[in-house]
């Protein structure tokens, strides 16, 4: 049965959008605001770049970042980064050829073909995004883990710092020390043989 492959109207500006992404600040959402006045992407064609984001899995459903998306703020990251969302993204491609990203555009063509079932100018639309995306993308090695939050960050630290006191407490055999204080209210008008008993009770108590 025929799928669905990722594709864009123009494929022209792939790579600068990256290029943006990793000199701009992490953002809390991706719109075609966003794209137009902070990386100065506003054309019609160039809204399509949202939705490849979101399908190459770095944007969620509402446009927000995801953990993947961090990874897209270092080079090298974002190149293995890339490379493994294309694989995901073009999955059927790669699962007819697990090299597809190494083949001659005839074959790559082909392929899709195969898989797509699509004609010749969906075919060449298809090709041309693949090519894109492939053309910035590293395929040789798995992606960096994505970077934690400052606040999963302090956590971490937090705990680390907790288990290094516990092992130096425990190789110390150190023993913690409890006082107790104890406040007596003795009656006004008691005799010295009332005080005597409270004291011995006291004393028998704590013995």
């Amino acid at each position: 049965m025929p799928v669905e492959l990722p594709y864009l109207p123009s494929n022209k500006n792939i790579a600068l959008l990256f290029e943006k992404i990793r000199s701009a600040k992490v953002p809390e959402s991706v719109s075609t605001r966003y794209l137009a006045n902070t990386f100065g992407l506003k054309s019609t064609g160039d809204r399509a770049l949202i939705t490849l984001l979101k399908t190459l899995g770095f944007l969620d459903p509402a446009g927000r970042p995801t953990k993947e998306f961090s990874l897209l703020k270092h080079e090298k990251s974002a190149k293995t980064a890339i490379g493994a969302a294309v694989k995901k993204a073009y999955e059927p491609l790669f699962t007819a050829n697990e090299k597809a990203n190494e083949l001659s555009n005839d074959d790559v063509k082909g392929l899709i073909g195969q898989v797509a079932g699509t004609d010749e100018d969906m075919t060449a639309r298809i090709l041309y995004t693949f090519r894109a995306l492939c053309g910035i993308a590293d395929f040789s090695t798995n992606p960096t883990p994505a970077v934690e939050s400052e606040e999963e960050v302090d956590s971490i630290k937090q705990e680390t710092e907790k288990e290094e006191t516990d092992q130096i407490t425990s190789r110390r055999g150190f023993r913690p020390d409890f006082h107790y204080n104890i406040q007596v209210h003795l009656p006004a008008n008691g005799t010295e043989e009332t005080y005597i008993n409270i004291f011995n009770a006291i004393r028998k108590t704590f013995k």
